[in-house]
């Protein structure tokens, strides 16, 4: 009899200590995300390939670099020119490359399912930005770093792809294997903001 394989995500060994931290300090909820379908796209800024990506999306590729767009279940993002991450909840990951494959491909285009290279941490509330501060070097102020705005950049040690997609709320990528070490900063960060400190 075969034993039966269940998903597990980098982070679920986290999402209990991560939950009692929301609980400890009022303003920072903070939560481990289940992973994602994610496909790294590859088309010529400068054709007409985006806009017609675009339209299989249901949303526009962002142009201007350190952005991303919604879409019905994700986020299209900005990475370089050229290049973007295109990450849904609900598609089955090599779906969702085959469909934007087959739609870039008539463009000189290319796309890559990435979804095991990345997992995600969700921060909201007031503190969520200045938790981050202790370890980022971008100007995380709502009028540097705006709904709408994304970063390739470093939290600590790790590199994350950081996404704001409100003034109190923001989605950190980070590789599986950087990230209970991410977890694990954001709890020592966030210590002194714990209630009763």
């Amino acid at each position: 009899m075969a034993d039966t394989l269940y998903r597990a995500y980098p982070l679920d060994a986290w999402k209990p200590a991560l939950a009692a931290l929301s609980r400890a300090v009022d303003g920072l909820t903070a939560q481990a995300e289940s992973g994602v379908a994610a496909v790294d796209l590859r088309l010529d800024p400068d054709g007409p390939g985006p806009q017609a990506l675009g339209r299989t999306l249901g949303a526009a590729l962002p142009v201007e670099p350190n952005t991303w767009t919604p879409t019905a279940d994700g986020q299209v993002i900005w990475l370089g020119p050229g290049e973007w991450l295109v990450t849904s909840a609900n598609a089955v990951p090599h779906e969702l490359e085959e469909t934007l494959g087959r739609a870039a491909s008539g463009y000189d285009g290319a796309t890559v399912d990435v979804s095991a290279q990345r997992t995600g941490i969700r921060l909201r509330g007031p503190l969520a930005r200045e938790v981050l501060t202790f370890g980022c070097a971008l100007d995380l102020r709502s009028a540097a770093f705006p709904a709408g705005a994304c970063a390739q950049t470093t939290v600590g040690r790790a590199g994350v792809l950081l996404l704001a997609l409100g003034e109190e709320d923001l989605r950190l990528f980070v590789r599986p294997s950087f990230a209970g070490y991410l977890a694990e900063w954001l709890l020592d960060a966030a210590d002194e903001f714990r209630s009763g400190r």
